[in-house]
């Protein structure tokens, strides 16, 4: 990336259509775990204007600090005052498909599609559960991309990271590698 890569913290954008729980969480995730060198957002293209209460709930259990999240539009990124962006990931396969805004900076973008925890059906424990392998989901790619040498590649090659981690099984693997 530059020279200085290391001693910056990166913009994160993640995308979902209503931006009410895979970007939430995502958002959530990088924040803790990306220990400063990253801060995150989430935004959808059309929120629900909610955060999903199944979400909510999961983070409160896993000591995510919740007060201030919010399903927010997209358009708030792309405007003036909107944070310098060098990341923007999609999670759901609907927001991947649609003409997104332009993003000032251009950052580098990916598309890291799960399945909506939103849309199981089911008992209250199987929808608990699909929120908590979507939290380890996101948990473990967004792992392999906070460990990423990002000073040291360039940006072909961190292009090709960015991908192989949004096409990662549901394991630990080789896609950092």
């Amino acid at each position: 990336m530059s020279e200085d890569a290391s001693e910056k913290a990166y913009n994160v954008l993640f995308l979902c259509t209503g931006n009410s729980a895979r970007s939430v969480l995502a958002e959530c995730v990088l924040n803790r775990h990306g220990q400063g060198r990253f801060k995150a957002y989430s935004a959808g293209s059309h929120p629900t204007g909610r955060v999903n209460p199944y979400a909510l709930e999961l983070l409160k259990h896993q000591n995510y600090p919740t007060g201030d999240l919010r399903s927010k539009n997209w358009n708030e990124f792309s405007g003036v005052g909107a944070p310098e962006l060098h990341f923007v990931f999609t999670v759901c396969d609907s927001a991947a498909s649609e003409v997104c805004p332009v993003w000032p900076g251009q950052p580098m973008t990916a598309h890291w599609g799960l399945p909506d925890p939103a849309a199981v059906e089911g008992s209250e424990a199987i929808k608990r559960a699909a929120f908590a392998d979507t939290l380890r989901m996101l948990t473990q790619r967004l792992s392999i991309f906070t460990n990423l040498p990002l000073a040291a590649l360039d940006k072909l090659s961190l292009q090709k990271h960015l991908d192989r981690i949004g096409q990662a099984a549901d394991s630990s693997n080789s896609a950092a590698q």
